[in-house]
């Protein structure tokens, strides 16, 4: 590598870099991509969801040999208590016609045929390296410094992709040091179990797939979600925090024992039975939303994916995000090298109005109040999904009790929990937030 110099530098293998060498590498730039893991996917052992729009933007033909798991057929939405949830389901036929529009993937192999496509269309990658700074010329990116022999390489554009704990662009003076508030600790195990089991339990067909989503008592307080969904031949079952609430009670249960607990549940304790536990991971996921983006472009840098915050923890979206990110990055660096324009950060401003312009950046800003009111109320987590079982379980009792006087039942438990002001000001905080 020593005294190369590339068009680009991409930082990561993971979706939105591995989207970014492709764009750009596709377009006939000459691209470097780095990668620390023994290959790209190494680190990634766990399972995620694929959402197809992103993908096919920059590659149409992906589904003809992607390793896809199961096309999603079924959301379902839980709200738990310590014993019952309350929930909505949404399944669709239209889900179950292609182009199908999400999918459960496992990220090892869905990231390692990525990097396949990347090299495919020209760009060099090498992995098992770090980088370990930035260089810098003045205020201006000109390259990277590798932990290897003549490690230095140069390029015109560098784009870090290297994930949401990334060092770089703090040691380079991009942002500040990362808040714990804004980051989640997110704990997921993938349980194996035959494939006829899993369509049993789930009511589906071969190839169909399902996603649960829970919140509730089961974070004990804490800011976060649970999450189950159906690969081909395996559950992926995960529960995440705020890793300031980890931090600020260190009394509080570990992030594996919440796990445990939700393994346990009534709910989802018969879904799961008999799976084997083969793989288990723990990962940081930015979940600040609008008001944690740093800056993402500079003097011949951008950000893209997590490195970037860009994560819609209000719908638990993060691949298409990543990759939408990466591909107007490198759509930025592409109509710079056109134009015969330095990518001075005048030229690269265009990546940020590109992603004011998407919806990326117009998700972000519609839930830009949701991180600061969850993490204010408590109450969401803990109070109103006992008070909504209890109510569902007094409703559907039939005990002789006329309805009427059950309806004033749940009512005065309502109020007896968080009295007139308080339900009201928790209706204004969520409508505030998700309007």
């Amino acid at each position: 590598m020593a005294k190369e110099k590339f068009d680009a530098i991409v930082v990561g293998a993971g979706p939105s870099g591995n989207t970014a060498a492709y764009t750009m590498a596709k377009a006939g730039l000459r691209v470097l991509q780095i990668e620390r893991g023994e290959y790209p996917g190494s680190k990634n052992v766990q399972g995620a969801i694929l959402y197809a729009d992103a993908l096919e933007k920059v590659i149409p033909d992906f589904r003809d040999d992607a390793p896809l798991e199961r096309h999603i057929i079924e959301q379902r939405i839980w709200v738990l208590d310590d014993s019952s949830f309350v929930g909505t389901h949404y399944r669709s036929d239209d889900y179950n016609k292609p182009p199908y529009n999400r999918y459960t993937i496992i990220r090892a192999q869905f990231d390692k045929w990525f990097s396949s496509k990347v090299r495919e269309a020209g760009a060099l990658l090498i992995c098992e390296t770090t980088v370990e700074e930035l260089l810098m010329d003045g205020e201006r990116c000109i390259g990277v410094r590798c932990d290897r022999q003549g490690g230095e390489v140069y390029a015109d554009v560098v784009i870090l992709a290297d994930g949401v704990n990334s060092t770089l662009a703090r040691k380079a003076g991009f942002h500040g040091e990362l808040k714990a508030g804004n980051v989640a600790l997110a704990v997921k195990e993938i349980l194996f179990m035959p494939e006829e089991v899993i369509q049993q339990r789930f009511n589906i067909k071969e190839e169909e797939g399902v996603v649960i989503e829970m919140m509730g008592t089961v974070t004990e307080g804490m800011v976060g979600t649970g999450f189950l969904y159906t690969n081909r031949d395996s559950l992926t079952i995960g529960v995440g925090c705020m890793l300031s609430d980890f931090k600020s009670n260190p009394q509080r249960t570990a992030p594996y024992a919440l796990l445990e607990k939700l393994k346990k549940h009534p709910s989802i304790a018969p879904l799961i039975e008999g799976g084997e536990m083969k793989e288990y991971c723990a990962h940081l996921i930015p979940e600040g939303g609008f008001h944690a983006v740093p800056k993402v472009y500079g003097e011949g840098w951008m950000i893209v994916g997590d490195s970037g915050g860009f994560v819609n923890a209000a719908h638990r979206e993060g691949s298409n995000l990543a990759m939408t990110t990466g591909r107007l990055a490198a759509e930025t660096a592409i109509a710079a090298k056109a134009a015969g324009k330095p990518m001075h950060a005048k030229t690269l401003k265009a990546y940020k109005d590109r992603l004011d312009d998407s919806f990326v950046m117009k998700d972000l800003h519609k839930y830009r109040d949701l991180p600061r009111v969850l993490h204010e109320s408590p109450q969401f987590f803990t109070t109103y999904p006992e008070l909504m079982s209890r109510a569902a379980k007094t409703m559907f009792t039939v005990d002789g009790v006329d309805k009427k006087t059950k309806e004033r039942e749940i009512l005065g438990s309502f109020r007896s929990a968080r009295r007139w002001r308080g339900l009201v000001g928790d209706a204004f905080k969520l409508w505030r937030a998700f309007r």
